[in-house]
């Protein structure tokens, strides 16, 4: 079966929408003809590290759409479920039975190697060329993905399922780090340092958990704007004011109770765990690589400061989803206001916005003509 997949052939390699081929599914896979997929900072990130020469690469892993079709073992997904695409795990390491899937034992090699564990993948060059189509179990910047049913959860038919696809992974890390790993009291408050998709989304959580104070922090000034739109009672902008003196004074001179990292640059680590009362909480995750060295003041962390590290928002998505969809529906989650919809052949716009600033989160969208998506 062929398909349009969109090619990542190196770093300095154009980026082209080119007919590969799928091959059969095996246990526990299913087909998912998709419907949106968003392209998030960690796509972005193996683009600019990618290896001219190296196996070529399709990403992308915010992926919803249709199943088409299921192999065997798809534990109980059948061909015209609605889903969304979310990370990959194994179900069986100790993590994933005790409740942390986050934390799968094969996390890395299951979603950032390219590949299913044994080192195949699921997609080919129509002579036969390798090429890597397994990214976060999914590679959703396809029109037609093999996933694994690990990767799905199922929605219903009410809700706008093109949008869906960031709520597997940068909605739901935002999100989930303020509602899942910091869980701040109503009342409270709390900075949120970095105000793209990750960031906006963890905003949206604050005004969903009743904080009191929630202060937005960026240098962009547009981003400030659209954060205060979407409920930040304060904005900083670092660029003209030291972060962490003037959130003390804005809650009192105590400092924030929390804190939300959204970037992983040192200094804006420092910032976001200076800016705290004692105690409290820094919740970092902002993703500069995997080696990435910052250096911060052990006396804040000794006089009651914590900074913990936050993967995909701490949550198990066949809980998380239903739940952002929930308050989505609810009107107290209005994700969809931070998303610009491209089509799938203008990838290469829309990763132009998003290095440029000018859209908030990027979805491609390859809806099915008839309207049976919505």
């Amino acid at each position: 079966m062929l398909t349009e997949a969109v090619v990542v052939r190196g770093a300095t390699e154009p980026i082209r929408v080119e007919t590969v081929e799928i091959g059969d599914l095996r246990a526990g896979e299913v087909l998912v003809r998709i419907v949106g997929t968003g392209i998030c900072h960690t796509d972005l990130g193996v683009i600019a590290t990618a290896t001219n020469g190296a196996p070529p690469i399709v990403l992308g892993h915010e992926g919803s759409g249709v199943i088409e079709a299921v192999g065997v073992d798809a534990g109980g997904l059948a061909v015209g479920d609605r889903v969304v695409l979310s990370y990959n795990h194994c179900r069986h390491c100790d993590n994933c039975v005790g409740g942390l899937p986050m934390h799968c034992r094969d996390f890395v090699g299951l979603n950032l190697a390219g590949h299913r564990l044994d080192g195949s993948s699921p997609l080919a060059g129509p002579g036969g060329e390798a090429i890597l189509g397994h990214f976060f179990g999914q590679s959703s910047w396809s029109r037609l993905a093999v996933t694994t049913a690990a990767n799905c959860v199922r929605v219903e038919d009410d809700v706008p399922l093109e949008l869906l696809g960031p709520l597997g992974c940068g909605i739901q890390t935002g999100a989930g780090a303020v509602l899942n790993t910091l869980a701040p009291p109503r009342g409270s408050s709390i900075a949120v340092f970095g105000c793209g998709s990750v960031g906006m989304a963890a905003i949206l959580a604050a005004v969903v958990a009743d904080c009191g104070a929630i202060i937005a922090v960026d240098i962009n000034g547009d981003r400030l704007i659209k954060a205060a739109e979407l409920g930040a009672t304060h904005i900083v902008n670092p660029a003209e004011t030291d972060a962490a003196d003037t959130i003390r004074a804005i809650t009192g001179g105590a400092g924030a109770q929390y804190s939300v990292d959204c970037i992983g640059h040192g200094s804006v680590v420092r910032s976001a765990l200076e800016c705290l009362q004692s105690p409290g909480v820094c919740a970092s995750v902002g993703f500069q690589g995997a080696s990435n060295e910052i250096t911060i003041d052990q006396g804040h962390l000794l006089f009651g400061r914590s900074l913990v590290g936050v993967i995909e928002g701490d949550a198990i998505p066949a809980q998380f989803i239903p739940r952002m969809i929930e308050l989505y529906q609810a009107g107290r989650f209005p994700f969809d206001r931070i998303i610009d919809t491209f089509d799938f052949a203008d990838i290469n716009a829309a990763i132009e916005a998003v290095h440029a600033g000018s859209v908030i989160k990027a979805v491609l969208t390859c809806a099915d003509p008839s309207g049976a998506d919505r």
